[in-house]
């Protein structure tokens, strides 16, 4: 053989090769643009959370800079999809006060979310003695003693989404619920126990994801 003859030889091989790879592009191009289309065809819309009710069972912020408190919270979730699942990893709830978590994080079951279904949680979130910042803890205990605190629950994970046979990596869920605590007076809550009093929030959430 020549060295001419390898010369071609070589040549070839990387002519297949390029063209291979330029197969190999266009069909991941068409796969991807056949994604997207479908995508804007179905129009996915984020899931819907509801801050239902909360029962504090306690709150305690008397001792210096430091918060101890139970909750009982009720969410609930809707996919507002026609064509669309949603799975529901890793989720984590817990309580927060001007941003700063108050409570332990507790992990929600997973779940799968089919078209228009609703979900709902009935969590416990807690926290014992957990420090709080000495400016936060004036303001709280002034917030308490004048009747009402202004807290957030706070859901954090990750979702996937379902259409058809293709499932799709997953995407961070931020979900923020406002919640109105109301100390001193029960008129607007109501007694569920001996130290409980559950109040009706009926509450949208804010969710991104």
């Amino acid at each position: 053989m020549t060295a001419k003859d390898c010369g071609n030889h070589g040549k070839g091989r990387r002519q297949r090769i390029r063209r291979l790879f330029g197969c190999l592009l266009v069909f991941l191009l068409i796969v991807l643009i056949t994604i997207l289309i479908i995508w804007a065809i179905l129009r996915p819309a984020k899931p819907r959370f509801i801050l239902q009710d909360t029962t504090v069972y306690a709150f305690n912020a008397s001792t210096p800079n430091f918060l101890t408190s139970n909750f009982q919270v009720t969410v609930s979730t809707r996919n507002p999809n026609d064509r669309i699942g949603i799975y529901y990893d890793r989720l984590v709830i817990y309580a927060t006060y001007r941003n700063q978590q108050t409570t332990l994080r507790t992990a929600l079951p997973p779940t799968y979310q089919g078209h228009n279904e609703i979900n709902v949680w009935s969590p416990f979130i807690y926290g014992n003695m957990v420090p709080i910042a000495p400016d936060f803890s004036v303001a709280l205990k002034s917030e308490q003693a004048a009747g009402t605190i202004f807290m957030v629950i706070k859901i954090d994970g990750r979702v996937r989404w379902k259409v058809g046979t293709f499932v799709s990596g997953r995407y961070h869920l931020n979900v923020r619920c406002p919640a109105y605590i109301t100390f001193g007076s029960k008129n607007n809550g109501f007694s569920v126990g001996e130290n409980a009093v559950k109040y009706q929030l009926v509450t949208r959430c804010s969710v991104s994801v």
